[in-house]
């Protein structure tokens, strides 16, 4: 199948000093990957890997030293210059769920919020039956709409999050560490609510991770990233049963040690 998302040679770095930035601390190097049409990719290192910084180019919100980011056959570039179509295209799920939301603002009102900014993917019947819809969709109460933010859980507000980003109908998901800052229960729930949500909207992801246990119960294909580079990358399977490299086999351990895979 022919790549939805194709990042080629992204190189990234910060700081640095002079015109030749010496000293710059170099992020990601030369790393490549590609997810297909309904396809998720997990992508996998320690902190400090590189790995959230290429979500962020692939969302717009980081600027590459060099290297590219294509959506479709098309360029993707920061995300404040992307065509409409493309900004709703490719949406990102964060790390914090409190942090990514307004904690004064109900549920209906960030919902509401991504409509207005993309007019051309809000109900055009009653918007109400649409919200209610869409909360159902990701396991939460109609009742829940006219609560404020900062008044739901962790495990509540990244679902709203998830919500936000569907009300656009996105082609491609960008998951950040999108469960690790909950706790194991509401983690496999909402691990199981992606999987449902990627068959029933027919979604690809990008789903970024420390941890192989997690990754091996939503991604079928893993790239796994040390200090920029990508060191390892297969299916799922192949990754968890053959390792090649050390530092997957790593990962692999601690994540058996945690008893996350093939939980």
């Amino acid at each position: 199948m022919s790549a939805l998302l194709e990042v080629s040679d992204l190189r990234v770095s910060f700081g640095g000093r002079g015109r030749r930035r010496t000293g710059a601390f170099v992020a990601v190097d030369g790393v490549s990957l590609t997810i297909t049409a309904e396809q998720t990719l997990g992508l996998v290192g320690e902190s400090g890997s590189g790995k959230t910084t290429v979500a962020r180019c692939v969302a717009g919100l980081t600027r590459p030293d060099s290297g590219s980011v294509g959506f479709g056959g098309r360029p993707l570039d920061r995300a404040g210059r992307r065509p409409p179509e493309l900004r709703r295209a490719v949406q990102m799920v964060f790390q914090d769920p409190r942090s990514s939301l307004n904690p004064r603002m109900t549920v209906a009102s960030v919902v509401g919020e991504a409509w207005r900014t993309h007019p051309v993917t809000a109900p055009s019947g009653d918007r109400t039956t649409a919200l209610h819809r869409l909360l159902s969709d990701v396991g939460l109460d109609a009742e829940v709409a006219s609560r404020r933010a900062g008044e739901l859980s962790g495990g509540q507000c990244q679902r709203v999050s998830i919500a936000r980003a569907l009300a656009v109908r996105p082609r491609l998901l960008v998951c950040d560490e999108a469960v690790s800052a909950l706790d194991v229960s509401v983690q496999a729930q909402i691990l199981r609510l992606l999987a449902d949500l990627r068959r029933t909207h027919r979604l690809a992801m990008l789903f970024i991770s420390h941890d192989l246990g997690v990754v091996h119960q939503i991604a079928d294909r893993v790239a796994v990233m040390r200090r920029g580079v990508i060191v390892e990358e297969g299916a799922t399977e192949d990754v968890l049963s053959a390792p090649r490299h050390e530092y997957t086999q790593a990962l692999l351990d601690a994540a058996l040690d945690l008893g996350g895979v093939g939980t």
